[in-house]
């Protein structure tokens, strides 16, 4: 006998879709804060110094700590991409895709973008003035630092503008590749603002690993939530190929 208003086969198979994407998004995010708290308890209690200290040397000229590996246009080449994990420059991005989600009328996934860079901004805060780690003092800072080590908040605000709206942009694109390159576009500059920092001196290894996991983790975190709103209609829905339908 059929069930009423489940006759279309597709129905099975969007359920079975995000289903299991909920069950893997959960599995992420789980995992992801359950490192951070552990790489945290190694950091608070020391454990961390010799792997920290080794890798920001391995980094260094041989016997000169004031000079990174690498020729000077290096430098300015970290320079350049670290600043993409800065505050103004995430602000401006982040302003920027809510002004373009907002003229194509989808309020409320500009509104869970705004609340997933926000919270991950007094995120970053409230961590670093809890922990209250110093910066490193091996080398001389390669670029100006204002806030506490742990974790990166370069790492961490990146991650979580970068990864948030590369899955969003994902759902506008309908071919896997179209997918795939975007998303992996916004792993690359994640990682790559990161490592700028460690080259630069003013992070210590862990504080890095730690802002990716925490700012990887509160995306994936958004990310669900976003998906269980649409599954109640409380944002703009997907279509048939799962990608969001555009009501201009």
């Amino acid at each position: 006998m059929a069930l009423t208003g489940l006759k279309a086969p597709g129905f099975w198979t969007r359920l079975g879709r995000h289903e299991l994407t909920l069950l893997v998004g959960m599995a992420v995010s789980a995992g992801l804060i359950l490192a951070f708290a552990l790489l945290a308890g190694e950091v608070i209690e020391g454990e961390t110094a010799a792997f920290d200290r080794a890798v920001l040397l391995a980094l260094r000229v041989a016997g000169d700590p004031e000079t990174p590996l690498g020729p000077p246009w290096l430098r300015n080449a970290a320079r350049d991409v670290t600043a993409l994990g800065s505050v103004t420059v995430l602000s401006l991005i982040t302003a920027v895709a809510l002004g373009f989600l907002l003229l194509q009328g989808k309020r409320g996934a500009s509104l869970l973008v705004l609340l997933s860079v926000g919270g991950g901004m007094a995120i970053s805060g409230l961590l670093k003035n809890q922990i209250g780690r110093e910066r490193p003092d091996l080398v001389p800072h390669g670029d100006i630092v204002f806030t506490a080590s742990f974790p990166s908040g370069h790492s961490l605000l990146s991650a979580v503008v970068f990864l948030t709206l590369g899955a969003m942009l994902a759902r506008f694109v309908e071919r896997k590749r179209q997918k795939a390159y975007v998303l992996v576009v916004a792993m690359t500059v994640t990682l790559l603002v990161g490592c700028s920092r460690v080259y630069l001196g003013v992070h210590w290894p862990t504080d890095v690993l730690a802002g990716w996991c925490v700012g990887a983790g509160w995306a994936a975190l958004c990310w669900l939530i976003a998906l269980w709103l649409q599954r109640r209609g409380a944002v703009e829905p997907e279509d048939e190929a799962g990608t969001v339908p555009d009501r201009t």
